[in-house]
């Protein structure tokens, strides 16, 4: 299998594209500088990935900035500090301040010449405007938690973009979906028998942050560590 075998790249955004935890992190400062004891990062995306997969289970069909603004007040329940509901709603629309990764965009220019891009993202599309915004790239197709009504790792997000992709003249075989959750991204990848591509942004770090701990690791095609390391073995693909 080589990079260059694929038609489409399926693109997960936050985690992936879009460095949602230095975003999280920041935009919890309101609620976490109320605490007693200061908190790890790691504890506090742990936190937020427990109480995000609950509401996203308990309420698929909710918009992710309107999600956040629960996740906020399941967390100032937990660590017992107060939190009104404008704070909350505040937190759900920070996705807009979350900042890129700095080799996204130039990444991502590099690979259209290339590659169908495709988005697959737990996020609403007013959201992903502002995160698109930042990533200044033409996004082929985009695939959204509030158009299909659930949240990965739902097999129905999935099952609507192999769908919708077919539409494209885009078969399974010719897609690699690009990724850095194992939980959210490769778990269902695995399943569904596509290609994949893990971008490890964590590789630095213990644990799996904001995302929930898999079952079972699954297994990937392809992994570096950023997306310029994609780009770099893209182009000594093409040498060969």
């Amino acid at each position: 299998m080589k990079l260059t075998d694929f038609k489409a790249l399926t693109f997960d955004c936050y985690g992936t594209l879009i460095d949602w935890e230095s975003g999280m992190i920041e935009a919890l400062k309101p609620l976490t500088g109320k605490l007693c004891r200061a908190l790890t990062h790691n504890e506090i995306l742990e936190a937020h990935a427990r109480h995000e997969s609950s509401q996203q289970i308990q309420t698929p069909a909710k918009p992710y900035r309107e999600l956040l603004g629960i996740v906020y007040r399941r967390l100032a329940e937990e660590w017992g500090v107060p939190a009104s509901w404008s704070e909350c709603m505040a937190y759900g629309r920070s996705v807009k301040d979350w900042p890129a990764f700095a080799d996204s965009a130039g990444a991502l220019q590099y690979l259209k010449r290339h590659y169908k891009l495709v988005i697959l993202s737990n996020v609403d599309n007013e959201s992903f405007s502002d995160s698109n915004e930042k990533l200044k790239i033409d996004f082929d197709a985009i695939y959204t938690a509030e158009d299909v009504g659930s949240y990965k790792p739902s097999s129905r997000n999935f099952e609507y973009m192999l769908a919708k992709l077919k539409t494209l003249g885009i078969e399974k075989d010719e897609i690699l979906h690009t990724a850095e959750s194992m939980f959210h991204d490769h778990g269902p990848a695995n399943a569904f028998g596509l290609a994949s591509c893990w971008i490890h942004r964590r590789h630095d770090r213990e644990g799996f942050g904001a995302t929930m701990v898999p079952a079972e690791m699954p297994e990937t095609d392809f992994r570096f560590t950023s997306m310029a390391g994609l780009v770099n073995a893209h182009q000594d693909a093409l040498r060969r």
